[in-house]
């Protein structure tokens, strides 16, 4: 297979490809990446050359995409951009990205049949009610696959119009695509800018991690070593116009997560600093995995949250110099807004 990978550089991304280039031998990987702050050659490093090449340039350039597109057998389709954060104080890059991108690799693909999968989030469905000891239908409710998009920020809005171009080619044009929805994914190569690792380098550059609001937001947290299995699984198996909803079934609101990693790096419980919430910060998000489960046999093989937590930390531990040179940047933005 000749595999291009969009979004390669980036934290999903480098690790789907780094589990190709170990599961799949025979599988020649040409990442495509706009190297933006998200992005980072660094991710790539120690891959053989001869199996994975790296080509800078943007998913919405429509004659470069043209060119990698009629080269490849499939596409993996990763590159977003993807930070609630900056999608509020500027949407712009966001429509750029994660619609003209698509758009553009989707015109390629139909031109040249080529199969095509769309990495989604759960975030377009919206939000779901928090777990309460009297509503039960809260305890219950989790999105499916036909779950109605209610997306609340400009980065779900445009993951979720991306989402619905894919489906809208495979009705009208029959090209061979499908999408994954997947939640909040942690562990290696992630930016710093994100919750976890902000958290976890906040500690060890002497600062005090940070919580919006009251925390009570509750996300279904996976490894990205799961989730990158099973879009592998998705892009080998899956069957053509499906959706698949990537979660582990590992729900932790956002406070709890922070206790958490305050607890293993051996802070005290209150050490952290609340501001205030994020505008539109949806509740929680739960997803129903049954499909992959069923029809794929995938199966998340992180299941211990406080042990992947623990190898995360580690991991950050162990690769200062992969993320200290561009966290001064990451916590000034954030002192601006």
């Amino acid at each position: 297979m000749r595999l291009l990978v969009t979004g390669g550089a980036g934290f999903i991304g480098s690790n789907f490809v780094r589990y190709v280039v170990q599961h799949a031998p025979d599988v020649q990987i040409t990442v495509l990446d706009k190297l933006t702050y998200a992005g980072n050659r660094a991710n790539l490093a120690g891959l053989p050359a001869d199996r994975v090449r790296l080509v800078v340039g943007d998913v919405a350039d429509a004659a470069l995409v043209d060119r990698l597109v009629r080269a490849s057998d499939a596409v993996m389709h990763l590159a977003a951009e993807s930070h609630n954060d900056r999608s509020l104080v500027d949407p712009q890059p966001f429509i750029d990205t994660n619609i003209v991108g698509t758009y553009t690799l989707l015109e390629a693909v139909r031109r040249y049949d080529v199969r095509f999968h769309q990495v989604s989030t759960d975030e377009v469905y919206g939000d779901l009610p928090l777990r309460t000891d009297t509503d039960q239908s809260a305890h219950d409710a989790v999105f499916t696959a036909q779950s109605r998009y209610q997306p609340s920020s400009p980065y779900s809005a445009s993951k979720a119009a991306a989402d619905l171009l894919v489906r809208a080619w495979v009705h009208s044009f029959g090209i061979r695509a499908t999408i994954s929805n997947c939640s909040n994914n942690y562990g290696p190569y992630q930016h710093v800018e994100k919750f976890i690792p902000r958290a976890i380098t906040n500690i060890l550059t002497g600062r005090r991690p940070v919580l919006y609001g009251d925390g009570r937001n509750v996300r279904d947290w996976i490894h990205v070593a799961d989730h990158v299995a099973a879009l592998w699984l998705i892009l080998q198996r899956g069957e053509v116009g499906q959706t698949y909803l990537v979660g582990a079934h590992c729900e932790r609101s956002n406070r709890s997560v922070l206790a958490a990693i305050l607890r293993a790096m051996g802070r005290p419980a209150d050490d952290f600093v609340t501001v205030k919430d994020r505008p539109g910060h949806d509740r929680r998000y739960a997803l129903d995995n049954s499909a992959l489960v069923r029809d794929l046999g995938w199966q998340p093989q992180h299941r211990n949250f406080d042990q992947g937590l623990a190898a995360t930390i580690d991991w950050y531990r162990t690769h200062t110099s992969w993320w200290q040179a561009g966290k001064a940047a990451v916590e000034a933005a954030y002192g601006q807004h």
